[in-house]
Order: structure tokens, then sequence, then C-alpha cells
């Protein structure tokens, strides 16, 4: 891992089951070893901010954001809004994880710059393959800006 990461993956999803079965797939295949977990979008921006509980965090953005849309306090579109409108995370790739087939979502998603809207299968070992070929693709294959400097 580069020394400007601090993770390779930064999750933010509030079902404590689907951020298990997340964690445990990536790392079961090999795809990533460090994951950081956060549980709505106000601890996101807190973490790749460094403020509030994340004070003490060395700086330096993920490899990827897997972003859930439906969260309390702040929803997926909201961070991606404040990621993409910030120099320090405009570049950082965004994965929006999320149950919703709905247009409206979609449609915003990439209006605000997601890089990817990916609907979370029911079937648990169709959403442990979705989950590790999206890993794949991200973390190990996909070059950003941050990476070719």
């Amino acid at each position: 891992m580069n020394d400007y990461q601090s993770v390779e993956i930064l999750l933010v999803e509030d079902s404590h089951a689907d951020a298990e079965m997340t964690q445990r797939t990536l790392k079961k295949r090999g795809i990533v070893n460090d994951i950081a977990w956060v549980k709505d979008g106000v601890e996101a921006l807190d973490y790749l901010r460094c403020e509030g509980s994340f004070t003490g965090r060395k700086n330096g953005n993920p490899r990827l954001v897997l972003l859930d849309l439906k969260m309390p306090r702040m929803d997926g579109l909201q961070v991606l809004k404040a990621m993409r409108e910030d120099a320090r995370t405009q570049w950082v790739p965004v994965v929006m994880m999320t149950s919703s087939r709905e247009e409206g979502d979609l449609l915003k998603s990439y209006a605000l710059g997601v890089n990817s809207y990916i609907v979370k299968p029911v079937d648990f070992e169709q959403f442990a393959d979705t989950v590790a070929q999206v890993g794949m693709y991200w973390v190990l294959a996909n070059q950003t800006p941050a990476q070719a400097r």
C-alpha cells in the first residue's frame, strides 16, 4: 500500500450484517487487508476529513469508498456531493452499493459523480461474488490520479 493511503477501502454502511459480509468477503478472497467501516454519512466525512472522532487519524484517502445510499443522519448522495466538492477527495473512486433500484437514485448518483452504481443482490452468494468483483476491479486494477503521481 502506498504511504499516502491509510486504508484500502472505506466502507460506509449502516447495516451491520451487510458490513460484516462485505468485510469478510474482501478479506477472505485476499482482495484487501485494511478496511475502515463507518455507519453513516456524517462519520464518513469525519473520517475523510480527519475530524470528529477521527481527528488523530493519519491523513490519506482510501483507494475506494463503498457507499450505501439510504442511511440515517446523512445519506450517500449527500456524502458523494461533499466528496466531489472537496479537492482532497474529488478523485477518490466511489461505488454506490445499495438496495435501491429507483431510477432517480441512479440518475442523481451519476449526476454527482459516482464511479459505479451497484444494486446489492439479496442472495448471500451473489452478494459475496458482487463484492469480490467490485473489490478486484476498484482496488487491484483501477488506477486513480493519486496513484499516478
